[in-house]
């Protein structure tokens, strides 16, 4: 059983800051990636940023320069700093991790349940 349990979503002014936490827990053998993702009603699911095994990260275009992606592998922990925030990143920010669990053969994606970030004007 893996979980993935995100903290830190909430209200904020445009122009604020938000911090996202996610850590990933259970049977885990080996994790691919961890990153974030956000959804808002009637639109897919989309990349913020992620980091893959091996050091590289990567971003959406329209979150660089704004949005932090770190993490500590020890802990499975992954966080997002979320500076400059603007209306339009109103959306459910989901974390994300492609693992193998203990077990397992092949990578598998996990998503955690989501917390809701929403940016006033």
């Amino acid at each position: 059983q893996v979980q993935l349990v995100e903290s830190g979503g909430g209200l904020v002014q445009a122009g604020g800051s938000l911090r996202l936490s996610c850590v990933i827990s259970g049977s885990i053998f080996s994790i691919t990636s961890m990153g974030w993702y956000r959804q808002v009603p009637g639109k897919q699911r989309e990349l913020v940023a992620n980091f893959i095994s091996g050091g590289m990260t990567n971003y959406a275009d329209s979150m660089k320069g704004r949005f932090t992606i770190s993490g500590d592998s020890a802990r499975n922990t992954v966080w997002l700093q979320m500076n400059s925030l603007k209306p339009e990143d109103t959306a459910v920010y989901y974390c994300n991790s492609k693992l193998q669990v203990i077990g397992g053969v092949y990578d598998h994606d996990y998503w955690g349940q989501g917390t809701q970030v929403t940016v006033s004007s």
